[in-house]
């Protein structure tokens, strides 16, 4: 339980770096006289160090199991990204974010492997609270920076640094050694994932459905309400911390949904359930549009903590490599793929169209749960 309380505090202070980079994009693209396609790079560089390089992070950790990985990554994520506003350059930024999003990538695979080790009832329960600490920590965010940048400005922006600091002391102090369950696994072996490829195949890409929408309207929707639904960039932001906490409610409860009905059953729930709400969302105006958006978020994340419980009961000893492919590969593969692909559609429609008709995918994840075993 120790080490479940003090990996939540790392994953919310983890996330909450990984979200920085809206809220530094104005900042940099006036202070580096930056184009708005250097700006893009940035977060493109971000998505694919923090979440597509997951894997190599889960191999290693599957293969030397040292805390290391988990404990040097808040302070490593701090230092980099916080130092994103000492940037004198476009070339120093890109190597920040670079820098800063392999501490994000390094802690995701052994700390999700290792938060719910030795825990063997209700386990998506637990697994919900690690992975909506994170969640929560993502929606504070943007607020958090633009905070800080605001009241002590972009020179010191370092400060953001000291929280991850802290955070590594705690886990090189207190986090425990990886158990005897995760050093059975000491080498890696294709063998485990071998024999259960084709559930886990279905998982991952059922991560990657709800990735599109998680990140895509994640990436879009203040531009989205801002340009085209007149909200104020106050009022855009508050309405995607709105939808991003809702998320982190909505992991937590889908996993407490899990530990009582089952993982397959959650994610049909939470398949078919998310298209209403947002439609509601994209389809009337005021409290009851925002209150879709709100019930869209909570029930499109129920399923984050259960497809990375199932996968790592499919492959215990390979726990850090299927939790990256769960979690990283499939968010940073969804967000390579389809923020410029909504984009393109938004400059040849509108916003409104390119996210709008991304709610077809929820209902092909729906179909395609039915492939899962009946006793997932």
């Amino acid at each position: 339980m120790l080490s479940l309380i003090l990996l939540s505090v790392a994953h919310f202070f983890i996330d909450l770096y990984s979200s920085a980079i809206g809220a530094f994009q104005p900042v940099l693209v006036e202070k580096l006289r930056l184009s708005l396609t250097q700006a893009g790079f940035l977060g493109g560089v971000l998505v694919f160090s923090s979440s597509v390089m997951q894997p190599v992070y889960g191999l290693l950790s599957d293969r030397f199991h040292t805390k290391l990985f988990s404990a040097l990554a808040p302070a490593v994520a701090g230092i980099f990204i916080a130092a994103l506003g000492l940037s004198p350059g476009f070339e120093w930024a890109l190597a920040m974010v670079a820098l800063g999003g392999a501490g994000i990538a390094s802690f995701h695979p052994q700390a999700t492997a290792w938060a719910t080790a030795g825990i063997a009832v209700n386990r998506g329960r637990w697994m919900a609270v690690f992975i909506s600490a994170g969640t929560l920590g993502m929606a504070l965010g943007p607020t958090f920076f633009s905070e800080l940048l605001l009241r002590a400005g972009v020179a010191r922006s370092w400060w953001a640094a000291v929280p991850g600091v802290f955070v590594t002391a705690l886990l090189l102090a207190f986090l425990p050694a990886g158990g005897e369950e995760n050093r059975a696994g000491r080498k890696f072996d294709w063998r485990p994932l071998a024999a259960v490829w084709k559930p886990l195949t279905i998982l991952y890409f059922l991560v990657f459905i709800r990735s599109i929408l998680q990140i895509t309207y994640a990436q879009f929707l203040p531009l989205y309400l801002h340009r085209e639904r007149g909200f104020e960039f106050s009022a855009a932001s508050y309405a995607l911390s709105l939808y991003l906490a809702a998320g982190a409610i909505g992991g937590f409860v889908g996993g407490q949904l899990a530990d009582r009905f089952g993982g397959r059953a959650v994610i049909m729930i939470s398949m078919l359930s998310c298209v209403p709400c947002l439609a509601l969302f994209f389809l009337t105006t005021g409290p009851l549009s925002l209150l879709g958006l709100a019930l869209g978020g909570l029930t499109l994340l129920f399923t984050i903590p259960v497809n990375v419980v199932m996968a790592q009961e499919l492959a215990p000893s390979q726990a850090g490599t299927v939790s990256a492919l769960m979690m990283g590969f499939a968010w940073g593969m969804a967000g390579i793929v389809f923020i410029p692909l909504a984009g393109w559609i938004a400059d040849l429609f509108s916003m409104h169209v390119a996210l709008f008709s991304l709610l077809i995918f929820p209902i092909l994840g729906f179909f395609l749960t039915m492939k899962l075993p009946k006793d997932a």
